[in-house]
């Protein structure tokens, strides 16, 4: 099919409806302070599908994919802490480092200059914008972080976008906080579940209406409480028992707008309120102010995350990876060349993440 070593392999996204083309580009020049990667593995994340259905407009034609882990094949001059044959991951979004948003409010994910990956047309710099790519160039002011030799690609994949973002999501919660309510149970929601476990709550139920995740949440550290119609009124008393004047916290997860009154319900005077799934239109609140002042809460959004959030997120796997069973939310690889068939099987949720070996 080539000579990878000195070309790259690209699936490109034309728009929602159209067929993925495939290509063999050239591996270009990078700049100072750039990193060229191989990419070993990729996943397939849910804004991905939301993106090749149409439910979300990104610039055309692109690569997209945004979770990955690869090896480093060269470096720019000014990026003194990479070197080739490195295994990293890195953060989703390049960020100025300058400007207000990235020095006083400390939000670099919402940069005056973004840019993020599988997000961007490949008229974009280099093109190499994705990870369903053989390789890609991920710019100077984006964090790359070193992965420990211990942590399959499998585990890793992820953690640039869910994980961090729940490491982000979690770190906004109250101290002491000895009960929480997660609503959704899929690949954000076990993180969360892993993470309050490891943090020492006590209680942390998760809310999920898949029988098959509802299974997957105790071996994540989390109590499941079964949201199906006709089993959720029975199944919220395991939380009023222990909560009887409301959880400490709740955080949503399941892109659900619906599930915010509950929420509300289920929350202590004073509790938190973490949005971090409703990353899309359909998503206006049935909610009053009279709902927030009473209960005196705080409600927070969550969207991405900074630096510092992913270095913590591949710190918890390092540490918590013989504990979880993290290989069981990824599919076993497709290859790139297949991509068309792995989306699809994405789609059918029949798994948190599918995965794409990207390696031609």
């Amino acid at each position: 099919m080539g000579n990878s070593s000195q070309r790259a392999f690209v699936q490109i996204f034309d728009g929602p409806g159209q067929a993925l083309r495939t290509e063999w580009w050239p591996l270009p020049e990078i700049g100072a302070g750039d990193v060229l990667v191989e990419v070993q593995l990729a996943t397939i994340c849910g804004s991905d599908l939301h993106t090749i259905a149409g439910h979300r407009q990104e610039p055309t034609p692109s690569i997209l994919g945004h979770e990955g882990v690869g090896r480093v094949v060269s470096v720019g001059n000014e990026r003194r802490t990479i070197t080739p044959g490195d295994r990293v991951t890195w953060s989703i979004a390049d960020s100025c480092g300058t400007c207000p948003l990235c020095t006083e409010t400390h939000l670099p994910q919402k940069c005056r200059s973004l840019f993020k990956y599988g997000h961007a047309a490949i008229t974009d710099g280099s093109g190499l914008n994705g990870c369903y790519a053989s390789h890609i160039v991920l710019r100077r002011g984006t964090h790359i972080v070193k992965v420990p030799d211990l942590l399959p690609d499998n585990v890793v994949a992820p953690a640039n976008c869910a994980l961090a973002t729940m490491v982000n999501a979690v770190s906004r919660l109250p101290d002491p906080c000895r009960s929480v309510v997660i609503q959704g149970g899929g690949l954000l929601g076990l993180y969360a579940c892993a993470l309050l476990h490891e943090r020492g709550v006590e209680h942390v139920f998760c809310v999920e209406v898949s029988e098959q995740r509802l299974k997957q949440i105790g071996l994540f550290g989390g109590i499941p409480v079964d949201g199906r119609p006709g089993h959720y009124l029975q199944s919220r008393a395991a939380i009023t028992a222990v909560a009887q004047y409301g959880v400490d916290a709740v955080i949503e997860v399941a892109g659900v707008a619906a599930l915010v009154p509950e929420g509300i319900r289920l929350l202590r005077p004073g509790g938190f309120y973490g949005l971090v799934g409703m990353v899309h239109p359909h998503t206006q609140l049935d909610l009053t102010g009279e709902q927030i002042i009473r209960k005196c809460l705080t409600i927070y959004g969550v969207h991405n995350y900074a630096p510092w959030h992913l270095d913590r997120a591949i710190q918890f796997l390092e540490q918590t990876v013989r504990k979880y069973p993290y290989p069981v939310l990824v599919s076993p690889p497709f290859p790139l060349t297949e991509l068309d068939s792995a989306i699809q099987v994405a789609q059918a949720k029949d798994w948190h993440r599918v995965s794409v070996r990207t390696q031609i």
